[in-house]
């Protein structure tokens, strides 16, 4: 075992697939902010279809592994698109950003349910009684106390978005454990290799448990002036 030259060599191979994965879990939970936002309202609704619709959409992604999920949408979806346009095919990056963003959005439509059901009533009914509608009372007043309360679970959703994107190497999607995969076929360094992926990872995935750990606190301290300036 020689960890140097594994360092020395597959330093910018495993560096260009780091920033493949972190750029598109960026854009997978970009996405699926938006896609979790709507899911979450749709379920909230009064109207019963898209209640049914939103559940239905968290309940088979929550409930299949992220692995069919990448297969469905990068072999099925073409094959049966085929049948009415010729030729037509998902690259892995594409195939990934769907994949990884509807996961992602059906997990944060429940962080943004309980966000909005963590604040206090009396916000709505506050707004309500200024003059307000009950979408607007929503939208400028419910959601942004919503989204503050869910900062440290978007954070944690976005950690577990990084780490699946390892589960998209089997659709050759050329993030970070697929450079490794195709490093070792060459060099049969498994364990120095592998190791070292784990190390980028632990950098990362570490670099945001701070940010979070920081933003949680930051939300204690506020909720703690909040509560001493009312009291």
């Amino acid at each position: 075992m020689d960890f140097s030259v594994v360092f020395e060599k597959a330093t910018p191979i495993l560096l260009a697939g780091i920033k493949l994965t972190i750029g598109i879990s960026l854009l997978s939970i970009l996405i699926g902010f938006f896609l979790g936002l709507i899911a979450c309202l749709m379920g909230m609704s009064k109207f019963r279809v898209f209640r049914l619709i939103s559940g239905a959409y968290v309940w088979i992604i929550r409930g299949t592994p992220m692995l069919v999920q990448a297969f469905i949408v990068f072999f099925g979806v073409p094959q049966v698109v085929q049948l009415f346009v010729s030729g037509f095919k998902f690259t892995p990056f594409v195939a990934g950003v769907i994949t990884l963003s509807l996961n992602a959005g059906a997990y944060l439509s429940e962080i943004f349910r309980g966000g909005i059901q963590a604040v206090d009533k009396g916000q709505m009914e506050a707004a309500r009684s200024l003059g307000l509608s009950k979408s607007k009372a929503m939208i400028r007043v419910v959601l942004p106390q919503a989204f503050k309360i869910s900062i440290p679970s978007l954070v944690n959703q976005f950690i577990i978005t990084i780490k699946d994107t390892s589960i998209l190497s089997v659709i050759g999607l050329a993030e970070v454990v697929n450079k490794a995969k195709t490093y070792v076929g060459s060099t049969y360094r498994f364990f120095e290799t592998y190791v070292y992926v784990a190390g980028l990872y632990l950098v990362v995935i570490s670099v945001l448990m701070i940010i979070s750990k920081m933003l949680e606190k930051r939300l204690n301290n506020d909720k703690k002036s909040k509560s001493n300036r009312s009291a």
